[in-house]
Parts: structure tokens; sequence; C-alpha cells
């Protein structure tokens, strides 16, 4: 047994939970569910991030308190551990005491080390990324993921992280760890952009200017920029530096994240950790985008899919089966109401759920729900273990089309008058099939594979209700 240790990223609470969201945490939780089965110990972190430009705009733009609407916001993805079935064992609020004095204490750290300085400076910045953006990055003068906003023009004295003096570490980093970042792409591209010499990055922001945010340490006129707060919740959530035996217990850890958070999560985080001589995180996975009509989804566009709505049409374990079968590490995946109905209702509907209540109506009625099942096995634990659930996911589709074209060409229900040992050899070998995929679906599918196997490995098999009613 080893611990393990993963994290999402944080979402902004400026606006409603979205799919992209969604997908990300479910992600985890899937690999989480998954370690646990193989008797690893898990910390699964989750939170919100609560800081920054935006929130503090949009709580102005409703007349409240910025507390007090981060306050309200949150219990919106609070709420995604019931909706979703979650099993995360933390959730983090960047406004919490703990994070806070955590955020001071590491802008300390990497200052005394030499590596915060204060410079003026002049650049155009986006409030959606919360990131400054070149010329270069920039398409007809707006930020591509957000090209309702405009770009701003931010000219100030800031405290400034030296990102230049990581060049050679992050590279020296990503030679020695070949699958640092996950899928190769992500980390070809992050290679680049670190071999083409990382900028000095802005970390504070005047208070006069922009008032919600962590005080800097030792000057009252600035609050720390909102990345450099919300990338630390990966290490104050586990203790550091207030219990710093429960946060080498956990640390480094695996992060999941979209890949317009690239590069913070894979070098500006890296080179933080760096600055303070705190190891590198273990692994990060990069999911690619959700589409809608060739558009990122994003909540600046109004454009995305509630998860709670998936949940009211697909239910739970329908939502978490279409999210996981999405190829995370693939092109932009472009999804629409239909193209998910079409996927539940072919392989969950049709697919599974056919399966099994064929098999089981066929073993009460004509063996008293008595069938011995043979022993078959669907390796999955690698596609686990890489967070490939689209590959897992296409193995127990396979499996499932299987079964139920076997079923179709011996024509079990006819086979049966005439030759039923045949039959029940047969049937031993489907009932096995579907134990073997309510095996595979367990971190995926935790109520439905639950209800699977208890239903197939009891003494008498009962047809019992459909898993799952097709939608028009």
């Amino acid at each position: 047994m080893s611990k393990k240790y993963i994290t999402t990223t944080l979402p902004y609470v400026n606006a409603e939970p979205h799919i992209g969201f969604a997908w990300e945490i479910t992600r985890a939780d899937i690999w989480a569910r998954f370690q646990r089965q193989q008797g690893n110990e898990i910390f699964f972190n989750t939170g919100t991030d609560e800081h920054g430009l935006k929130i503090f705009q949009q709580a102005q733009e409703l007349g409240l308190d910025t507390q007090k609407y981060c306050d309200q916001q949150v219990e919106k993805f609070k709420n995604l551990k019931e909706s979703l079935n979650l099993s995360f064992d933390n959730f983090i609020r960047t406004t919490d005491d703990y994070h806070i004095s955590a955020v001071q204490e590491f802008w300390r750290q990497a200052k005394s080390n030499g590596y915060i300085y204060k410079k003026h400076y002049k650049i155009k910045y986006c409030v959606g990324c919360e990131l400054e953006k070149t010329d270069s990055e920039l398409v007809d003068g707006k930020c591509p993921l957000h090209p309702n906003r405009e770009i701003d023009i931010v000219e100030e004295e800031n405290y400034f992280f030296k990102f230049s003096d990581f060049q050679q570490q992050l590279l020296d980093l990503y030679k020695n760890n070949h699958e640092f970042v996950v899928p190769a792409k992500r980390f070809n591209e992050i290679k680049k952009f670190i071999e083409m010499g990382p900028e000095d990055f802005s970390v504070s922001r005047l208070a006069s200017k922009m008032p919600w945010g962590i005080a800097v340490p030792d000057d009252d006129e600035h609050v720390m920029y909102v990345w450099f707060d919300a990338l630390t919740n990966y290490i104050s959530a586990i203790g550091w530096p207030r219990d710093m035996e429960k946060f080498n217990g956990w640390w480094p850890g695996v992060q999941v994240a979209g890949k317009d958070n690239l590069r913070q999560q894979s070098a500006m985080w890296q080179a933080m950790l760096m600055s303070i001589n705190l190891p590198v995180s273990r692994q990060i996975f990069i999911n690619s985008f959700l589409t809608s009509g060739g558009q990122k989804m994003s909540k600046s566009l109004g454009n995305v899919i509630s998860p709670d709505e998936m949940v009211k049409r697909f239910g739970t374990d329908g939502t978490r089966y279409i999210l996981a079968s999405w190829n995370s590490f693939s092109e932009d995946i472009d999804i629409t109401w239909e193209n998910m109905t079409e996927k539940y209702n072919s392989e969950l509907a049709n697919g599974l759920g056919n399966l099994v209540s064929r098999v089981f109506n066929i073993i009460e009625k004509n063996f008293d729900g008595k069938i011995a099942a043979s022993e078959v096995k669907i390796e999955v634990d690698a596609e686990m273990e890489g967070m490939r659930f689209s590959e897992v996911i296409e193995k127990v589709r396979v499996k499932i089309d299987w079964a139920n074209k076997y079923i179709d060409e011996t024509k079990l229900w006819e086979l049966v008058k005439i030759d039923k040992d045949g039959t029940a050899k047969i049937l031993g070998e489907l009932l096995g099939a579907i134990i073997a995929i309510g095996e595979a679906l367990v971190p995926i599918m935790p109520e439905t594979s639950a209800k699977i196997l208890a239903d197939a490995k009891v003494d008498r098999i009962a047809k019992g209700e459909g898993l799952f009613m097709r939608i028009k």
C-alpha cells in the first residue's frame, strides 16, 4: 500500500459550475476510487478559487459584499459532491484562514530567497484568464478564450516573481521526467515555451485598484496576484507549513487540469516550488477543451452545459459514464445534448442495461435463477492508472457488444428450449462477462456496478428493474 495525493484545479466562483470542471473533478474521482480499490491510501483535494479581479467585479455588479458573494457561490460547487457522487477528502477555499497564512509564509520564503522583487511595468491583461497577454496571443486585439471581454492595460508598480531564473531547472525537470506532463503533446508545448525563455511575472496588484486578495506581508498597498495565491492551495491543503509531518506524508501530488492551465500548473507552479526548495509535483494530467459548435465552453461565453442538467437527464452514473468516455488527451471534443443522448441510449440503455436484463431474465425463467458464472476478466488497470478512461469504456463497450451479439446469434431464448445444458454453458460465460463489466466499472459508475455485482452474485438471480431507461 502507498499514499497518493491527487488534486483538481480550483474553479473561480464567479459563475455556476459547468461541464468542463465536472469533467475534471469526475476524472480525478475515478482515479482516486481506482487507487483505493488497489489498497492505496488516497487524499483527494478540490475546492474553490475566490480571489481576483473578476470575482471582485462580479460582486460589485450584484451589489454584494465580496466575501458574502463567495460564501453564496461556493455552496454550488460543494453540492457537486452529492450530484456527481464524488469522494473527495478535502474542500479548500482560498479565503480559508489557514490557506491565507500559508500563502503569506510562501511569499516570505520566496522573497527571502531572492525570487520576489518590485518593479514598474505596463502589460495587456485578460481579466477572464487573470493572465498577461502578448500581442501574439491576441486575435483582433482580444483574448481568443474570452472574446467578449476587452483587454485591460495595466500600468503600475508591482512585485514580480523571478520566473526567468528557473529556465534550466525546469528543462532539467522535464528531461528527467519523461511523463511529467500527460499527454505528450501538451508536454512538448510547455517544453518549447520554457526553451524560449520564461519571463518574470507579476505576483501582486495595487490594493487601491483591486482590494480583493491576500495581503502582501509587510506591504499593505499590495495584494497577491490570484494565481500565486491559488496555486499554493495544493500544499496548504495537506498541512504546509503548519503540519510538516502531514505534508511530507502526502506531497508530491498528482494534478488534473485543463489545457488553459498548462503554463500555470507545469511551469509557474513548479518554479514557485523550486523557489522555496520544496519537491515539485509528481505528475500533471492536462485535459483537452470541451467545445460546443466549435467554440470552447466558457462561463464568459455563456455556452456551458450544467452538470446538474446532465444529472437530471442521464442520472449520476449515466453522467459519470459519459464524462469518462471522452478522450481527454485528444483534440478538443465537441459535445451536444444530441450526441450525449445518443451515447446514453446506445451504450447504456440498449447496451449494458439490455444485456443485464436479457441474461438475468433467461436465468430466472429457465434455471430458477441459478447459473455458475465463468471467470472472465477485463484488464483495465494500466488504463485506469494512466487516466485513459475512454480506453476503459471502450474495452467495456466491446465486451457488451460481444455479449449482446452472442445472445442474438445463438438465439438463447430458443436454444434453451432444445439444449438446456448448452444454454447453461453460454449463460455462464455471459454472467461472467457481466461480472467482469461490473468490476471494471466500479470507479466510473459506483452505484450501477454495485447493483450489477450484487444482483449477479446472489444465490438466485432475478431480472429486477432495468438499469437504464431509454431517453426519447
